[in-house]
């Protein structure tokens, strides 16, 4: 990942929310070669993927 400025989200979510984040991130990690995988990098993914998908929506509908 790129050295970009963080920034710190302090965010309360569910227990199974917060489960459902450590299954994905063991999933990262036991199908990545990126070394450790941390939960911040998982959900930055995350969070761009379904961007992409939103510009495109967007887009598609104009």
């Amino acid at each position: 990942m790129s050295e970009e400025k963080r920034v710190q989200l302090n965010v309360r979510v569910s227990k199974e929310t917060a489960n459902q984040l450590d299954e994905i991130v063991e999933y990262y990690q036991q199908n990545t070669k990126l070394g450790r995988v941390y939960k911040g990098d998982v959900l930055s993914d995350i969070i761009e993927k379904a961007h992409q998908i939103m510009q495109k929506q967007k887009e598609r509908d104009r």
